[in-house]
């Protein structure tokens, strides 16, 4: 039986943070071993809102493709490749735009959240507005089986398969209806208790040293209950041992659990060993990571041989899509 296709991808805002690693790129690579993978930098996605500023948009996909490969990911088994330099996503996103009613886009949750949320920059546009269209044309036009999704992305999926029903409806079965993929994504918390976000300024990236590691996580936040040594905490309500569930063993997280409630061990003694365990996990990631970095060809024909097979993989459904519409 041919593997089943997936299909995922990252907007290119910056190096990579352990919320990437645990929350995306930890299944990305189970899933490289069961099915048919692409993944994209979806730079046009990121044109969004970072419209009126992408000097660093270019820069920033090699870097995040890089960190993708220095995870783990073989580019020899899954595809890797660049949105913008795929022209079919466009003309696919067209296409479905002028079959998409109008609510559809209005409706979808995360666009009205953003609005509210994003105060610095003008989202008042219509790419904005059109992006989960976007996001359905880069699905369909992969003929992708599943879609790997937390909860809170569902809605996106959803639009996706009204959106392929529809054209269905009017053209015949050519768009394949991708169904959902539930992947559990852990909270990976940051710095300062909230969730791991460049725009927040408190996360642990791919690149940094140990020495950049313990400085960033020494005053992470913990239970505000425990104002003094001596006093117990509750891990539950503690950052420092969301980040630990990440990482650590049953048998380690009850040390944690007994020195935190009873007070037997303090802050600096629970995350000292978790400094240790996050480094030792990013040490792998940073020397091949230097390997990448010393033969920026090699990246070059990464990108340049994954849009090919995007390429032609794309063509293939945009003709099938051409001769369904007739025009």
């Amino acid at each position: 039986m041919a593997q089943k296709r997936v299909l995922s991808g990252m907007r290119p805002t910056g190096r990579l943070h352990l919320g990437h690693l645990d929350g995306a790129l930890a299944n990305w690579l189970a899933l490289s071993e069961t099915h048919e993978c692409y993944f994209f930098s979806a730079d046009w996605h990121a044109l969004t809102s970072e419209y009126a500023d992408t000097a660093s948009i270019h820069d920033n996909t090699r870097e995040m493709i890089a960190d993708w490969i220095s995870v783990g990911l073989n580019p020899e088994k899954v595809t890797l490749f660049v949105q913008s330099d795929i022209t079919q996503h466009a003309e696919l996103y067209l296409i479905l735009s002028m079959i998409t009613p109008l609510p559809w886009a209005l409706g979808c949750p995360t666009f009205k959240e953003q609005q509210e949320q994003i105060q610095d920059k003008d989202l008042n546009t219509l790419g904005f507005l059109g992006y989960p269209i976007l996001q359905s044309a880069d699905i369909l036009l992969y003929r992708a089986h599943e879609v790997p999704v937390g909860q809170d992305q569902i809605p996106h999926i959803e639009i996706t398969r009204d959106v392929a029903r529809r054209f269905n409806n009017f053209f015949g079965d050519v768009l394949v209806i991708p169904k959902v993929k539930l992947t559990e994504v852990p909270k990976i918390p940051g710095t300062d208790g909230r969730k791991m976000s460049k725009s927040y300024g408190n996360t642990i990236n791919l690149a940094d040293t140990p020495k950049e590691v313990e400085t960033k996580l020494r005053p992470m936040v913990t239970d505000p209950a425990r104002k003094r040594r001596t006093d117990p905490g509750n891990p539950e309500i503690c950052p420092v041992y969301t980040l630990w569930k990440a990482y650590e063993t049953h048998e380690n997280l009850e040390w944690v659990r007994t020195g935190c409630t009873t007070a037997g061990i303090g802050c600096i003694d629970c995350k000292m060993p978790l400094i240790k365990k996050i480094n030792e996990r990013l040490a792998p990631i940073q020397e091949r990571r230097k390997e990448i970095d010393a033969d920026p060809a090699k990246l070059d024909k990464v990108i340049a041989d994954g849009n090919e097979r995007a390429r032609a993989t794309a063509e293939a459904t945009m003709a099938d899509v051409r001769k369904a519409i007739k025009v």
